[in-house]
């Protein structure tokens, strides 16, 4: 075989080569020849997060004496997670109950003596009524001189003494019906306090607020509960998402909404179906503890991309990677 020949061959040979190259590289992420075409997907890293709450008793101090779940657990909303001893409060709302009877009483007994005062300004008045009669007969019977100056006296006394005991029962008229006002506003104080002690009551039971997984269980059976201190962290693990970082240049080009695919290492090869919900609108510099000085003064945005989880399997802390489409900027 000629030299030539052999040159020829090998630049064939070399042709084919770099023609494979370009075929099974795809264009999205590289080209082999000539300037570097920009990628139409973007791969950003984060962990998952979710929605945790610290669980406490509110309103009350008593030692723990039910803690039915350990750490792990999935738990509904509503579900008793902890109990601690209500027997003070109970008494409590017994000592209050008993007060709020006798307010109710004292308003019955304000109303009859209410009624009774009445009944007795309507007897005052017709009594009134017959005295000024007769002291006008009276009076009468004196001018003709058919009575003694002593009778018509006496029934002037006698009417004018009605009439004092018709306004004396008229004024205590007023007092029971100031009695059943004073009486309905301690009755509603008593109402006040009992319901405040069954609110208190209720806080000596610990409920889920909402379904999720027990994550941490922070107290054990006879530790002393009270405002404040964590007996249990709930996640919420039917609501994930991605906390990730995406660079200046990136950011015209992705949108609200938009659909990520995101994967972890924990489960390799399965994609779980998430959506851009927030991109923040101020940067900053890259969350690195250990980078150059390049990379530190680099500029980024943070975004979250929320993820279905029907079945549970991302947790809180785990790294994830999510794939998102570069769309034209918008003009």
């Amino acid at each position: 075989m000629s030299r030539r020949r052999l040159v020829w061959t090998g630049l064939v040979a070399a042709l084919i080569v770099a023609a494979l190259l370009v075929w099974v590289w795809p264009p999205a992420h590289r080209w082999v020849f000539g300037p570097g075409a920009a990628t139409n997907h973007v791969v950003v890293s984060g962990n998952i997060e979710a929605h945790q709450s610290v669980l406490s008793f509110t309103n009350v101090q008593a030692p723990i004496t039910e803690l039915p779940f350990d750490e792990g657990k999935a738990v509904t909303a509503g579900a008793v997670l902890a109990r601690v001893d209500s027997r003070v409060y109970q008494q409590q709302l017994a000592i209050d109950e008993a007060s709020l009877e006798a307010a109710a009483r004292q308003v019955a007994v304000a109303t009859s003596n209410l009624a009774a005062s009445r009944s007795t300004v309507a007897s005052d008045r017709l009594d009134f009524a017959e005295k000024q009669r007769d002291l006008q007969r009276n009076a009468g019977q004196l001018e003709a001189g058919a009575i003694s100056r002593q009778t018509y006296d006496l029934s002037k006394t006698a009417a004018g003494q009605s009439g004092a005991v018709l306004a004396r029962d008229e004024a205590l008229v007023k007092v029971a019906a100031n009695n059943i006002a004073l009486a309905q506003a301690n009755l509603k104080t008593a109402q006040a306090k009992v319901a405040l002690d069954r609110v208190t009551l209720s806080f000596t039971t610990l409920r889920a607020p909402f379904s999720g997984v027990l994550a941490v269980r922070q107290a054990e059976l006879g530790e002393l509960a009270g405002p404040g201190v964590a007996i249990f962290t709930l996640d919420d693990l039917d609501h994930v998402w991605l906390r990730a970082y995406i660079n200046e240049q990136d950011l015209g080009s992705i949108r609200l909404g938009e659909a990520a695919s995101v994967t972890t290492d924990t489960y390799p090869g399965h994609v779980y179906h998430g959506r851009i919900g927030f991109i923040a609108s101020q940067a900053e510099f890259t969350p690195k503890t250990v980078e150059t000085h390049a990379e530190r003064v680099t500029l980024v945005y943070r975004i979250r991309i929320d993820i279905d989880n029907p079945a549970h399997a991302l947790l809180p802390g785990m790294p994830a990677d999510a794939s998102i489409a570069l769309l034209p900027p918008e003009k």
